[in-house]
């Protein structure tokens, strides 16, 4: 049999804060909780930085609290203390968008790109908006499209599916791709 392999996800304070409780039906708490469970069913390890520990004490339900326990018991967790990119934020900045909005946006979720850089450039995220900036913005900002974005509630995205065949690095799931 193959060895399992084992990968680092950045897992946004969205999934955490939507996960349900084991009886929740409600499709978001539902498709939230049950990647987070796959995530630990298949040996996956979850990434921290000091600035998404904060998001994730601010904003998750009870039910991911005591997911990130049973990740720390199991020694799933990747701590990385410093992440910060300050030349991707600037370029970031000098993207052409001229909504400051989007650009607030993309800063704010930041700190998201910088863990997958620094780990296996993997963001799981409900946020389809900041997704739609960023592939936006890889046109000018080359260093999001070696990023790979899974939204756990978008049927399209089978994030279980894909957690399960191994969480590979696809193509079509990076951002900026563009079909040819």
């Amino acid at each position: 049999m193959a060895k399992k392999i084992s990968k680092k996800l950045v897992i946004d304070a969205s999934v955490a804060r939507s996960c349900g409780r084991e009886n929740s039906i409600m499709p978001t708490s539902k498709n939230c909780r049950d990647f987070l469970l796959e995530v630990l069913e298949q040996s996956h390890y979850f990434v921290m930085t000091p600035e998404i520990k904060a998001e994730w004490d601010k904003h998750q339900s009870s039910f991911a609290l005591k997911w990130r326990a049973k990740m720390i018991a199991k020694k799933k967790l990747v701590y990385i203390s410093e992440a910060l990119l300050p030349e991707l934020r600037k370029q970031i900045e000098a993207t052409p968008e001229k909504d400051n909005n989007i650009k607030e946006a993309m800063l704010k979720d930041c700190l998201l790109i910088e863990a997958a850089l620094a780990t296996d450039k993997i963001v799981i995220s409900l946020d389809a908006k900041v997704r739609r900036y960023f592939n936006q913005a890889s046109v000018t900002v080359k260093n999001l499209k070696v990023i790979l974005w899974i939204n756990p509630d978008k049927s399209e995205d089978k994030a279980i599916t894909w957690l399960q065949d191994g969480a590979k690095i696809e193509p079509a799931r990076l951002l900026g791709y563009e079909q040819k």
